[in-house]
C-alpha cells in the first residue's frame, strides 16, 4: 500500500500578492479516484461512523488549530472562510481533470452546511485556484508561484508531492487558497490528494497521526469525504464559530455546535450509514 506522507506549513511571509496576509501551505504525497476506484469503494463500505463527542471534539482542536510547521509565531485560532468561496480550475496537463475536481467540489458543499463553495469560469472572480499539472511539472510551478528562495525551503522542509495554500488576514480570515495537484499519479492517489487539499484550504489545516479516523493523518488514506471530517467541516463552517476565536471560544460553543453538526451529518448520510446516534456532549 502506498504510504502518503502531509504536511503542513504555515509562513509568516507575504505570498500570492496579498498584502498584509499570511500564506499557510499545506503538503501531501497522497492519492484518489473516480468511478470509482476499488481501493476507495473498499475504504469507503469499511468506514467508521460512530464517534463519540470526545473524539469528534479532539480531532477538530488538533486538525483545525495546529499546523505542522510553522514558520511566523504561533497562533492557535480558527482559520476559515467568511465569504463565498469560489474555485477555478488551471488545467495544465493533456489529462483533464477538471470534471472530478468539480464533482469533489460538488460533493463538500452538499456534506458541509453554511459553506458556500462552487466552481468558477471567471478566475478574476476567484478566491481559490486549483492548479492541474503533470507530476514533472510540480516543482517548477511551485518556484513559479512561491519564487526560488521559498520553493527550496518547502522542498526541503515537506518534499510534497501535492501542496495547498492559504492567505489570511491579521483577523485569520482565509482570503486566499491555492492547491497544486498532479493528474497523472493514478486515481486513487488523485482523489486522496484531492480531497485532503480542498478540505485543508478552507481552514483543516493540520495533520496529526494520534487521530486515526481522519484524513488528515500521514498514515490514513481515504479517497473519500468520510463521515469523521464531515463533522470536522461541519463543526469548523457553523456561523458561531467566527475567524480568529481561540480554542477556550470554540469549547464554549462546542456542546451546541457539535450537536447541530451531528444531526446535518446524519442526516445527510442517511443513504449510506452515519452516525444516527446523537449523544450529549460529555464534560471533561
Amino acid at each position: 500500500m502506498l504510504r502518503i506522507s502531509r504536511q503542513f506549513l504555515l509562513n509568516g511571509t507575504i505570498v500570492m500578492a496579498l498584502a498584509v496576509i499570511a500564506p499557510t501551505l499545506a503538503a501531501i504525497t497522497c492519492g484518489p479516484a473516480y468511478a470509482e476506484d476499488p481501493d476507495i469503494s473498499s475504504r469507503r463500505a469499511s468506514e467508521r461512523t460512530d464517534f463519540t463527542d470526545a473524539e469528534i471534539k479532539d480531532g477538530f482542536f488538533k486538525i483545525a488549530f495546529n499546523a505542522e510547521l510553522q514558520l511566523e509565531a504561533p497562533a492557535e485560532r480558527v482559520r476559515k472562510f467568511d465569504e463565498p468561496v469560489r474555485i477555478f480550475l488551471d488545467s495544465k496537463s493533456n489529462i483533464d481533470r477538471r470534471p472530478e475536481i468539480a464533482a469533489i467540489v460538488a460533493d463538500i458543499r452538499a456534506h458541509v452546511n453554511h459553506l458556500d463553495v462552487a466552481v468558477t469560469n471567471d478566475r478574476e472572480a476567484a478566491n481559490f485556484v486549483v492548479r492541474l499539472v503533470a507530476a514533472h511539472d510540480l516543482d517548477r510551478t511551485i518556484r513559479s508561484l512561491y519564487g526560488d528562495g521559498k520553493a527550496k525551503r518547502i522542498q526541503q522542509t515537506l518534499n510534497p508531492q501535492c501542496l495547498s495554500g492559504i492567505g489570511k488576514d491579521q483577523r485569520y480570515r482565509i482570503r486566499r487558497a491555492e492547491v497544486i495537484l498532479p493528474v497523472d499519479a493514478g486515481d486513487f492517489t488523485f482523489y486522496d490528494c484531492a480531497y485532503e487539499e480542498l478540505l485543508q484550504a478552507l481552514g483543516a489545516i493540520n495533520d496529526d497521526r494520534s487521530v486515526p479516523w481522519t484524513m488528515f493523518n500521514d498514515d490514513v488514506q481515504m479517497g473519500f469525504f468520510d463521515v469523521y471530517d464531515q463533522y470536522l467541516l461541519n463543526i469548523l463552517y457553523d456561523p458561531r464559530l467566527r475567524p480568529g476565536m481561540t480554542k477556550q471560544e470554540v469549547n464554549a460553543l462546542l456542546p451546541e455546535v457539535l450537536s447541530t453538526a451531528r444531526t446535518w451529518v446524519g442526516n445527510i448520510n442517511l443513504p449510506r450509514h452515519a452516525d444516527a446516534r446523537h449523544r450529549p456532549v460529555e464534560s471533561d
